[in-house]
């Protein structure tokens, strides 16, 4: 069975380089051949801050751009965050987004390919599995940090070193054990089994 993983690239503002991290991201995914990759846009989605009037574990939106965030996240089965670290926290679109929904989040893994300065991200990492816990997201210790993130930019591409790449298969292959088991505690196949 091969599992939908949601590429969500967190940064929105003009000239970032998520996308070119995401789209390489994708491209190995494929080649890896355990997830069906389907990348995701902060920026394409456009969602304002938070605006919903009723909480989102009741899952009753009223604006179309909710349900469309909500039906995007639901059809994953994991993500991979592909965020830069801003002020040692994940961008706030981000944030945003991730505060949108709650039962189309539960019991899905989460890892992260994050990119900055000497610590590649890992702060902004760290900031965000608290946030992720708390809509039942299981956010894996593997990830895919890139350190000084402009050195590997060559002609608007992506050129990873070894280590990078080997980081990427560890999380995919931890991505997809995950995905597997927590599967069976989302409320579909609790109705299923009972």
């Amino acid at each position: 069975m091969t599992y939908k993983l949601n590429i969500i690239i967190g940064s929105t503002r003009p000239g970032r380089v998520g996308p070119i991290f995401a789209k390489w991201f994708a491209d190995f995914t494929r080649e890896h051949g355990k997830f069906e990759p389907v990348l995701v846009d902060l920026a394409e989605l456009d969602l304002p801050l938070f605006d919903e009037p009723k909480h989102p574990r009741l899952g009753q939106y009223e604006n179309a751009h909710t349900r469309q965030w909500a039906q995007l996240t639901a059809a994953g089965d994991a993500f991979v965050f592909v965020t830069p670290e801003y002020n040692y926290f994940i961008p706030a679109p981000l944030v945003n987004a991730i505060t949108y929904l709650s039962n189309e989040w539960n019991y899905k893994p989460a890892g992260f390919l994050s990119y900055g300065g000497v610590s590649g991200g890992l702060r902004a990492v760290e900031s965000a599995k608290t946030l992720l816990n708390t809509v039942k997201v299981v956010p894996i210790p593997e990830g895919v940090p890139v350190p000084g993130f402009p050195q590997f930019l060559v002609d608007d591409a992506f050129q990873p070193n070894e280590l990078i790449t080997n980081g990427a298969t560890t999380m995919l292959d931890e991505l997809h054990r995950w995905t597997g088991a927590l599967k069976a505690l989302r409320p579909e196949a609790i109705a299923a089994a009972a």
